[in-house]
């Protein structure tokens, strides 16, 4: 009995997931390259609840005494990765940032500049 609620709760869990995660690519609410590895997860999550004798069977290949802890690994491979790539889009994101300030300040130094040349030729 508890197996059985076990397996509804985790393949009913993995769906949810994966439909939240389409929905928000749909909706727009993030980009496709973001949605790469969300997807993968989620359909690996409900492969994973719905056989869950891949599991069993991968950790005991790769060494792993409770399949649990290779899903608790690949978890935080895959978390991992994400803030590996939002670091990077951030710090690409601070750059063009910095650049778009620097650019700005420079045009209002310009426009100040014409400003006063103007004021100037009019006395």
């Amino acid at each position: 009995m508890f197996d059985n609620a076990v397996y509804v709760l985790s393949v009913g869990t993995s769906l949810a997931v994966l439909l939240v995660i389409i929905h928000m690519l749909r909706s727009e609410k993030f980009k496709e390259r973001h949605a790469v590895i969300w997807l993968f997860a989620g359909i690996a999550s409900l492969v994973l609840s719905l056989f869950p004798s891949i599991l069993i069977n991968l950790a005991d290949l790769l060494g792993f005494a409770v399949p649990a802890n290779l899903l608790f690994f690949v978890s935080l491979i895959l978390l991992f990765l994400t803030a590996l790539q939002a670091s990077t889009e951030l710090t690409k994101l601070e750059d063009k940032s910095r650049v778009l300030a620097e650019k700005i300040a420079i045009l209002e130094y310009q426009v100040k500049a014409l400003e006063k040349a103007q004021d100037d030729d009019v006395r």
